[in-house]
């Protein structure tokens, strides 16, 4: 463990935890491992990773070797949770992400790269969350979901299936495209394209677009899930 990390004495380290350099703990913080935790983190007070998931049909199932990992330049603030995988290999953030006070990552999810969990947000076990999509307030997201890239989840939504990436979900509402996405990742040359695949369907000819949403949709196909 580097020396330069910043760790306040009320944290709770317990087992194998691996950090990287630069990041700061803030107070009454627990990690449990094994954890791997990259460089550049902010980790906000109170904040518990690597608790059991919670698992109905195993509630004390065996987590001692169940693993967590956490990238880089990462703001976790207060009272975030996040637990360890109960099914597959790994509970795992990426880097870029920014998950807000009390949001929960429940077992088995991934948070790609640049993901925002906004106040409050819970995924339940198995949820995949792509690269900059984006949760709102006390958003919920149901079992084995995919949040596409650059999708956006509005307050408040319970969300049951999966959303298409740059796309807006709004209970209530038909599918729309993601133009906050657009304008802050400075994507406003490829709106029609991205315009054309939310609302109708069509294949894009962009390759960085095409590339998304090829991953996307052979998630989507996996998963058995229907989609918004």
């Amino acid at each position: 463990m580097p020396s330069n990390n910043k760790i306040h004495l009320t944290t709770i380290i317990d087992g194998d935890v691996i950090l990287g350099s630069n990041n700061i703990i803030y107070p009454y913080c627990v990690l449990t491992g094994p954890l791997v935790i990259g460089d550049n983190n902010i980790i906000g007070p109170h904040a518990v990773i690597g608790s059991p998931g919670q698992d109905t049909r195993n509630p004390r199932y065996e987590s001692k070797n169940k693993k967590i990992t956490i990238g880089s330049n990462n703001i976790i603030r207060e009272f975030v949770s996040i637990h360890k995988p109960a099914y597959a290999d790994l509970t795992s953030i990426k880097d870029n992400c920014y998950l807000m006070n009390s949001s929960h990552v429940s077992h088995d999810s991934i948070i790609e790269s640049g993901a925002v969990l906004s106040m409050s947000a819970t995924l339940a076990g198995l949820v995949t969350v792509l690269e900059n999509a984006t949760l709102a307030m006390n958003v919920s997201i149901h079992q084995k979901c995919i949040v596409g890239h650059y999708a956006i989840a509005g307050q408040g939504a319970a969300v049951v299936k999966n959303i298409k990436p740059f796309s807006r979900f709004i209970p209530g509402k038909p599918i729309s495209v993601n133009t906050y996405a657009i304008n802050k990742f400075g994507l406003e040359h490829l709106t029609e394209q991205i315009t054309e695949y939310v609302l109708r369907n069509v294949m894009p000819a962009d390759s960085f677009l095409l590339e998304k949403i090829q991953t996307f949709e052979k998630m989507h196909a996996d998963s058995k899930k229907e989609r918004y």
